[in-house]
């Protein structure tokens, strides 16, 4: 090769080697990097229910309109104008959207003045018995012994109509008392002490630092326990308190649905469970489970109605509240009675009390044939008050017991 030759493919070569350099720089080796895990997907939570905090976090019953698989307690209702029941956009079409409209109780003050003409109406055969007797010109010994008779048919029962009888002697002997408003004012006086208007009726309704307050219902068959649950959890939410429903009551068929109707009428979540028979603890457990979780400020638990002679169901009942003070204490236990059982109720009064340690009294169908005199006998046979009153057969018509206002209607 000639010289020329030999400098033209050095050239070449070189060219080559140049160019090759070249890509490399600019390419250059290609990094491994760690690929980060995908986000989840952006779930939309479903809106609070009205007068909720909150929804149940994930690992708490389910939230649906029907309950979960057999046996397992779900929530159902409380859900407002196209929000359904459960998380995530796909159960969206899945169920029907809950009332439009959550009702708006009306206020609990008042309620016991709204229906003090019902109740004077069917309650007053006591007072206007005892005010003719008192008002007679001469008050001797067989006299006191109608007016004890009259406090004893009133259901008032055997101590306190003796106690009532010897205040009335004593003071109508020193105050010489014989106008019909004189006699009026004393008995009024009488009556208001037996009925103990002193007594603290405030029911224990308000939350906790990290927990709602519980409250247990409990009572015989009959005696309205489940829809006087439906209509506490009314007069809660009048109050703009957060409630959470428990159907604890899973041995009466169509129990579960009767109180869940309740809530989703004001738009309050139901616990329950869709098996009949299902353990009654569990379900208040998982009820204040939930309570907690969506910080709610009350969760009323209603339990299913017990005769006072099976000794098993009874200590079921127990059970109920050992196991829901896993949680917490109970904060009030509401013993549910039938007013116009009288005197027969108190036994029944009396074990539930051994059995759960009552803390309150709530007398229905005291608008009925029902003795007024009862309230005194059961407070004085429990040694707890009478703090709500069942006058009727409405939403509205439970009330907190007003002593002042009771007696009034008495002797109106």
């Amino acid at each position: 090769m000639t010289a020329t030759e030999y400098l033209f493919l050095a050239l070449a070569a070189l060219a080559v080697v140049v160019m090759g350099g070249a890509a490399v720089l600019l390419t250059g080796p290609r990094r491994r990097t760690r690929r980060l895990p995908s986000a989840p997907d952006v779930v939309p939570e479903p809106s609070p229910a009205p007068g909720g905090r909150g929804e149940p976090s994930p690992g708490t019953p389910g939230v649906s309109g029907a309950p979960e698989a057999a046996g397992t307690p779900g929530v159902s209702g409380a859900t407002e104008a196209g929000d359904t029941p459960g998380t995530g956009a796909d159960r969206r079409e899945e169920a029907p959207a809950g009332p439009a409209v959550a009702e708006r109780p009306e206020p609990a003050e008042g309620r016991l003045v709204r229906l003090r003409a019902r109740l004077a109406r069917s309650n007053n055969a006591l007072g206007k018995g005892l005010l003719a007797l008192l008002s007679r010109d001469v008050l001797d010994e067989s006299t006191w012994e109608e007016v004890e008779e009259t406090l004893l048919l009133a259901d008032v029962g055997a101590g306190p109509s003796a106690d009532i009888v010897e205040g009335l002697r004593t003071k109508v002997a020193v105050l010489g008392a014989r106008t019909p408003e004189q006699v009026r004012d004393l008995l009024r006086a009488e009556l208001l002490e037996a009925v103990g208007a002193g007594a603290d009726r405030q029911l224990a309704v308000d939350r906790h630092a990290d927990r709602p307050s519980v409250v247990l219902v409990v009572g015989v068959n009959g005696t309205g326990k489940t829809t006087t649950v439906g209509k506490l959890a009314r007069v809660l939410v009048a109050e703009d308190k957060d409630v959470v429903l428990g159907a604890a009551d899973t041995f009466r068929a169509a129990a579960a649905d009767q109180l869940t109707t309740w809530g989703e009428r004001v738009g309050v979540p139901t616990v329950r469970s869709d098996k009949e028979g299902a353990d009654p603890a569990s379900v208040a457990f998982d009820a204040v489970k939930v309570g907690i979780e969506s910080e709610a400020d009350v969760v009323l638990i209603d339990t299913a109605g017990r005769l006072q002679n099976k000794v098993g169901l009874m200590d079921e009942l127990g059970k109920v509240k050992r196991v829901v003070e896993k949680h917490g204490p109970v904060d009030e236990v509401l013993l549910v009675l039938d007013a116009t059982t009288g005197q027969n109720g108190l036994q029944q009064a009396k074990v539930f009390s051994d059995v759960v340690a009552v803390t309150g009294i709530v007398l229905t169908k005291l608008d009925g044939t029902a003795k007024g005199g009862i309230v005194v006998a059961v407070q004085r046979a429990l040694g707890v008050p009478v703090k709500l009153v069942g006058l009727g057969e409405g939403p509205d018509d439970l009330a907190p017991f007003d002593p002042e206002a009771f007696v009034d209607a008495l002797l109106a």
